[in-house]
């Protein structure tokens, strides 16, 4: 997926390296100079320079439909958000939002807004392969996306306040068809809203579309001069997009005969950057996005909510007073004063004493190689108009009063364009720091400062347009690292009132070892629980990636998740007592789980800051429960452990061999760990014993247990977990332990622990508890899901249960490996896992809803979705091998996966009908992929755990 930028000229040159990026998928330029074309003539400009650039000899035709765009319109002059007009409004820095996860300390608007752009365009039709938006807005959502339409035009919008849409493009469909427009209008007024409400809806166009390539090409040649090849101003929204539609504004029969389809964006929200005052009220308004402070996870509260610093350092002292102000990439001192409505940029270290007036903003921009432009503006100045019209403002006032009051006359501005704010040569360029403070007093409040006046007035002075051109990004990007490099240390330091911890803490090694910056402090024991987790992580992806050995705190941190797993459960003593006659056997026996979605949503770290979502289903297997567990007393003082699928027997005598159970791939690492948990081990037992043998005695009985799991190794469907669930339902039973299937669950996340082979709740609970079901738990070490059972129509009934397949592939993986990776993404709060995570989370729901609702193939599509999702979160879920099974078959499924962590085991395929069925079946049968490969009979279980005894 390429992304195609259009940017201002002067970052052209700079981009790759400013923003560390490849060409590879990335491809910027600006519109030519001088030249206005508008949305529609600078999408064409975009995708022909690119298409010169990376055309590879294709056909432009080919070129177009070889892959898919997102192209971002991020040039123009940026009157309104001066701030930002050298970089461009898209690399504006946003501030990391305080309730969320994951985040980069140096993201900005166009790393924020790309991935909900990446996602619409990945799951748009084959033949969208262009996606159009614009650079200077933030669009957000939550929801997963709805199904794309096959279209020539599709267009996002959102539900809003008529007021608000009086100042966009809106869509407008009948109440009757909504899915398609009626007609495109620009800013309407409400009465024309209120008078179109009688018989119409309507949706805010955000600016973002996706187009065929019929469109792009049609698009492209409204773009240029009638019987020209040259390019004319042309917008997209306003002449393009009112000339679409059943209905269309304007006529144009080849723009009408397009087909467009209109989608709201579900849980859509929408961000404008455009203006300096929307660089702070659209800051504000996502920061204050959540209040509820259990998902605040800093404890800072600052003076004013509408105040934001970032990259910079400030020692100026800041109050309440100090509403709607944004600090970047500057040093403010001690020596300031400030009131309210400021917009701080570029300023260097500096000792002024300076005061800035209500609504002044400063903007410092370095300039060729040791200068800077000192630019002061006013939050609102649009920097248009004469300098002689008495509306033309300037810091807060009109331009004429700021001149008089420093006695200055047009004749002060010989030689510059007086025509136009924007084109005037106002902005002084100075060699030091010290001429900068004193011309910048004398601008912006100290009318009468002589000294500041001289420099002003033999100083080069600079129109906002040529600052743009002649900014020098490299230095300008180079102080704001510097800034940057001491922000990470004292973020580090102050981390209870800081972000730090919540912040993209594998983005943050990387920069920790790229800055040679030490890893921080180990945090002490009355830090918070989780933070301390963090903390180990991180130092321990920091010593690796500088070449030392971070193993040992990577370990201290998955010690510390199973301290705060064991929680209560470690001071939960337990007294096991005979509860079966001499010569009673009771017997457990459990379904295995497919999970089909929101699978490793409910593993700990990431469950346990943001709950987790599962659907899964309880399945037997050629008609039985295959994990089973015996158990009956034996007259000797000891415990025997016999596993019938292995073949192995042990006889413990001691805690000291009772207590290994850490040993992976042990036969009875399982039991061990369940009967330590059941109190048979002084760490968990109410009472005293010396030795296990004087425990026995005094328990009336030896134990022995017999494990029978009819289910290979690695097999995906919760094996392990579920097998733990047994056993402990099977002790609870045998020793009078009163457990129920919550507690049984909740221990085998505990036993998991203890294990050291983590995990999360949904295998054990996918086994234990009968049928199809959504599993949804909150934050907190307490991991208790919430159960709801849905209904089993899709798994039951003739014509519907023959299309559920499941074959084992004969290819196996320990999940333990792939585990520990994504479970370490966790710890670091890595934004691609989390995010993936968050879609996976929000998945399930739509899961849930399909079985709900009995719609089987929105089911089985969910399931290839899930599948998909599984592959983007772990490259390893889907070997060759595998790939090579599947390629076999797919065209006759309309979904499947592996379940659990994938790379092998079990296959779970939705065939598309009962003969689709038919066929995998007879493929895979007559010709297997190795000796071991075969199809197994599934049912839905209707009992889960079943403890019986003789």
């Amino acid at each position: 997926m390429q992304k195609l930028l259009s940017v201002p000229s002067n970052l052209v040159d700079y981009f790759y390296e400013l923003e560390q990026i490849t060409t590879d998928e990335w491809f910027c330029t600006s519109d030519p100079v001088g030249s206005k074309l508008g949305s529609g003539g600078g999408t064409t400009w975009l995708l022909e320079s690119c298409y010169r650039n990376k055309g590879n000899n294709l056909s432009f035709d080919e070129w177009l439909r070889s892959d898919k765009r997102i192209l971002l319109h991020a040039g123009g002059q940026s009157r309104r958000l001066p701030g930002y007009a050298p970089s461009g409004k898209i690399l504006t820095p946003i501030p990391v939002f305080r309730w969320e996860r994951g985040q980069k300390l140096n993201q900005n608007l166009l790393s924020l807004q790309l991935p909900l752009y990446e996602r619409i365009l990945s799951q748009a039709p084959q033949s969208l392969h262009t996606l159009i938006a614009s650079g200077d807005v933030y669009i957000r959502s939550d929801k997963p996306l709805q199904p794309i339409p096959e279209a020539d035009v599709v267009c996002y919008g959102l539900w809003v306040d008529p007021s608000l849409a009086t100042h966009h493009g809106v869509y407008v469909s009948e109440r009757n068809n909504p899915a398609e427009l009626d007609f495109m209008i620009q800013k309407p007024t409400l009465g024309k809203l209120e008078e179109l409400s009688k018989t119409h809806i309507f949706l805010m166009d955000i600016g973002v579309w996706l187009l065929s390539d019929k469109a792009i090409r049609l698009l492209m040649q409204k773009s240029r001069k009638k019987d020209s090849a040259d390019l004319t101003y042309y917008d997209l929204y306003s002449e393009f997009g009112l000339a679409l539609g059943n209905h269309p504004l304007l006529p144009d029969p080849e723009l009408n005969e397009l087909s467009v389809a209109i989608l709201p964006l579900q849980g859509g929200e929408f961000y404008h950057y455009g203006t300096s005052r929307e660089l702070i009220s659209s800051t504000l308004s996502l920061q204050n996005k959540v209040y509820d402070q259990r998902r605040i996870i800093h404890r800072k509260i600052k003076p004013n909510p509408a105040m934001f610093i970032q990259n910079s350092c400030t020692p100026v002292d800041l109050t309440a007073v100090n509403a709607d102000l944004w600090i970047e990439n500057s040093y403010v001192p001690q020596g300031w004063q400030l009131s309210s409505r400021h917009i701080i940029t570029g300023v260097p270290v500096n000792q002024w004493t300076i005061t800035l007036p209500e609504g002044v903003c400063v903007d410092i921009v370095p300039v060729g190689d040791k200068e800077w432009a000192v630019r002061p503006y006013g939050m609102n100045d649009a920097f248009r108009g004469s300098l002689t019209a008495t509306d033309t403002h300037f810091l807060e006032k009109p331009f004429t009063q700021w001149m008089s009051e420093r006695n200055l006359t047009l004749e002060d501005f010989n030689g510059t364009n007086t025509n136009d704010l924007q084109a005037a040569g106002i902005f002084p360029v100075v060699t030091n720091v010290e001429e900068m403070g004193q011309v910048l007093r004398w601008m912006v409040s100290e009318a009468r400062l002589e000294a500041g006046k001289e420099i002003w007035k033999h100083a080069t002075r600079l129109s906002a347009d040529e600052i743009a051109s002649q900014a020098n990004l490299k230095r300008l990007y180079a102080q704001r690292e510097e800034f940057t490099r001491q922000n990470w240390v004292s973020l580090a330091h102050n981390y209870e009132k800081s972000v730090f911890y919540q912040l993209d803490l594998q983005h943050a090694a990387d920069e920790f070892v790229r800055l040679d910056l030490d890893a921080p402090d180990e945090l002490p024991e009355e830090a918070q629980l989780m933070s301390r987790i963090h903390n180990h992580m991180l130092r321990s992806r920091i010593n690796s990636r500088k070449g030392t050995d971070g193993e040992a705190e990577k370990l201290k941190a998955f010690e510390l998740l199973r301290d705060g797993l064991l929680g209560e459960i470690s001071n939960q003593k337990s007294l096991p007592q005979l509860n079966v006659y001499s010569d009673q056997i009771v017997w457990g026996r459990s379904p295995v789980r497919i999970d089909v979605a929101g699978g490793w949503t409910d593993t700990p770290p990431y469950s346990l800051y943001s709950g987790g979502n599962v659907v899964n289903l309880a399945i037997e297997l050629n008609g039985q429960p295959p994990l089973q567990v015996y158990i009956k007393p034996c007259n000797e003082h000891h415990i025997i452990l016999r596993s019938i699928d292995m073949g192995a027997m042990e006889i413990i005598k001691t805690y000291e061999e009772l207590s290994q159970y850490k040993k992976v791939g042990s036969p009875f690492s399982i039991p061990k760990a369940a009967l330590v948990l059941a109190g048979f081990h002084p760490d968990f037992f109410a009472e005293h014993y010396g030795t296990l043998n004087e425990q026995l005695e005094a328990f009336g009985a030896g134990l022995e247990i017999t494990l029978l799991a009819a289910i290979p190794a690695g097999s995906g469907l919760g094996t392990s977990s579920i097998l733990a669930s047994t056993v402990l339902g099977a002790v609870n039973d045998f020793c009078g332990l009163a457990w129920d299937k919550n507690e049984i669950c909740r221990r085998t996340l505990v036993l998991e622990q203890l294990l050291t082979t983590g995990g999360g709740w949904q295998d054990q609970y996918g086994g234990v508890l009968h049928g199809i079901k959504l599993l949804q738990t909150e934050d907190g070490f307490n991991q208790s899901p919430q159960v709801r059972w849905l209904p089993d129509y899709l798994f039951s009934e003739p014509g519907f249960k023959e299309c559920h397949l499941l074959y084992y592939t004969g290819i196996t993986r320990t999940a333990k490996g792939i585990l520990g990776e994504i479970v370490s993404s966790m710890f670091l709060n890595s934004s691609a896992h989390l995010s993936l995570l968050a879609e996976m989370k929000a998945h399930a729901l739509d899961m849930a809803e399909a079985v709900q609702r009995g719609h089987f193939n929105r089911y089985a599509t969910l399931v290839g979705k899930s599948w998909m999702q599984n592959k983007a979160l772990d490259s390893g879920t889907n070997p060759p091998s595998v790939e090579a099974i599947i390629d076999r078959i797919k065209d006759y499924t309309l979904g499947y996966k592996l379940p659990g962590a994938g790379g092998g085991g079990y296959l779970y395929m939705v065939a598309k009908d009962v003969e689709a069925a038919a066929r995998i079946k007879e493929i895979l049968t007559n010709n297997p992929p190795n000796a071991r490969a075969r199809f197994v009979r599934m049912d839905l279980s209707n009992k889960g755990l079943q403890i019986s005894r003789s």
